[in-house]
């Protein structure tokens, strides 16, 4: 097995990728198409699904070819961005509308009308979620009610839903497996944290017919096949994990209290709880972190919800910047942001607030400000929403002591230093910063039999890091912080 590789699926919410991976976890290629974002009205956000199968089917044949052909891929691991629905005929295959994205937020209305109903407090006990529009089942819900062809097939008894995890098993099947594995089915507000599948009452509620729904699986073993035609051969499906969950996992996050931070298009920090089901008073979420053998590890979690997109909208949308990569030297170019503050609400905000009516705003702006301060603002806010996060593990008892950072934000180091700073923490890098597809090839090798184990499996494939100790004065913090609250209080 030691000259084969594990194929990760890294599907995200900007763009999928395929790379390929050695099985001591040297990445060995990588290939990767942007995908089209859909915003049809204030707040919603969709994506083609037969765009996302289309583009992820092209990534994984060049690497297979890289490869040499698919007898040197052992096993297939993939991961994703959460909470993404689509919906599917399962006799065509065929999805019956766009996939309602995880920073989606039209289904606020619902969500605030079961909250006023009294639910939130039984549907958290049992799945460690609030009720947010972030999660799967209210889209599944709205779908339902708003969408003929999504009505038409579940009265037919043919309708499938899944995130994308679920539709990428099922395309790569042959429409042969409907699975869901237990990290990606733990944000679907549908699954106790402690329950090996679906709550029929959690369905009922949120009006989600039980039929529709894949089967819970765990995280890494044979949980799928490819169909030969695909990729050149039949080729097991080994390792399956939120790209959070996943992130976790590379960054090697194990043991209780053990740490991560991603910075993707969103910002998730999670803090591993072991085998204890975890509990927050201050609005973090429970999750389950992996599932193997049936046995179940979990995390707490906070969820930003815009952090690299802030960067992509300053690019694409205000035109401030040509690339991300800009965004360090325009930031180290002036000594502070100017009194800029950006709050990036954008798509409401995440934890620990939960305000999916909020949006984002930049204050503080002079005739003095440049489009530096602009963009140093934006970085400064990945730093204050972590601060905020941080305040909320901490009143929740779970302090941290240092936290590990990746994604493709994690590679700018003056905001890993600024993180640092404002954090009043250490704050680790790994060289390779893309651990959430290292994750899916830590739970594939494990899953098709490379390692015994999956501290086994981290020990060997995880890499070396890089660590940024806290440098700022007091008073400059304190000024930082005081503009932040006073800009977030307006939002």
């Amino acid at each position: 097995m030691n000259d084969q590789f594990i194929l990760v699926l890294d599907e995200g919410t900007t763009s999928t990728r395929a790379m390929l991976f050695a099985l001591d976890g040297k990445p060995s290629g990588t290939a990767q198409a942007e995908l089209t974002q859909f915003y049809p009205q204030d707040g919603w956000v969709e994506h083609d699904a037969a765009e996302i199968w289309d583009k992820t089917l092209a990534c994984a044949r060049e690497m297979v070819e890289r490869a040499g052909g698919a007898e040197r891929i052992a096993a297939i691991g993939i991961t994703n961005q959460r909470e993404t629905v689509v919906a599917w005929d399962k006799q065509t295959g065929e999805p019956l509308a766009r996939a309602i994205v995880w920073q989606d937020r039209r289904t606020a209305e619902f969500c605030a009308r079961l909250k006023a109903s009294g639910h939130e407090e039984a549907v958290r006990g049992k799945t460690g979620l609030l009720l947010d529009p972030y999660f799967s089942a209210t889209k599944m819900r709205w779908m339902l009610d708003n969408v003929p062809h999504v009505q038409g097939a579940a009265e037919r008894g043919t309708l499938a839903f899944g995130t994308v995890e679920s539709w990428l098993v099922w395309c790569l099947s042959g429409g042969q497996q409907h699975v869901s594995d237990a990290s990606n089915a733990s944000r679907s507000l549908l699954l106790p944290l402690d329950g090996d599948t679906w709550d029929e009452d959690l369905c009922e509620l949120f009006g989600v017919p039980l039929a529709a729904l894949p089967q819970v699986v765990d995280c890494a073993g044979t949980i799928a096949e490819t169909a030969p035609d695909f990729l050149g051969a039949v080729i097991p499906i080994c390792g399956m994990a939120g790209d959070q969950q996943a992130a976790t996992i590379g960054q090697g996050c194990l043991e209780p209290g053990a740490t991560k931070a991603t910075y993707g298009t969103g910002a998730f920090i999670l803090a591993s709880t072991g085998s204890t089901l975890p509990h927050s008073d201050n609005r973090l979420l429970g999750t389950v972190l992996t599932q193997i053998n049936g046995e179940r590890t979990y995390a707490l979690e906070g969820s930003v919800f815009v952090a690299g997109s802030l960067v992509q909208y300053l690019r694409d949308t205000l035109g401030l910047i040509a690339s991300a990569g800009e965004t360090e030297e325009l930031a180290r170019s002036v000594a502070d942001s100017g009194g800029v503050v950006v709050v990036p609400a954008l798509s409401g905000l995440g934890a620990p607030h939960w305000r999916p009516d909020a949006r984002g705003s930049i204050t503080g702006l002079s005739f003095a400000s440049s489009r530096a301060h602009v963009v140093r603002a934006a970085l400064e806010a990945m730093a204050h929403q972590t601060r905020d996060l941080a305040a909320a593990f901490a009143a929740d008892g779970a302090r941290w002591r240092g936290i590990r950072i990746d994604g493709g934000m994690a590679a700018n180091d003056w905001m890993a230093q600024d993180l640092a700073d404002i954090l009043q923490l250490p704050v680790t890098r790994p060289h390779f910063v893309e651990t959430t597809a290292l994750g899916a090839a830590i739970l594939a090798a494990l899953g098709c039999g490379a390692y015994s184990s999956l501290a086994e499996a981290t020990a060997a494939m995880c890499g070396d890091a890089r660590e940024f100790a806290p440098q700022m004065e007091a008073a400059t913090r304190a000024v930082r912080l005081a503009n932040w609250e006073r800009a977030l209080a307006k939002v």
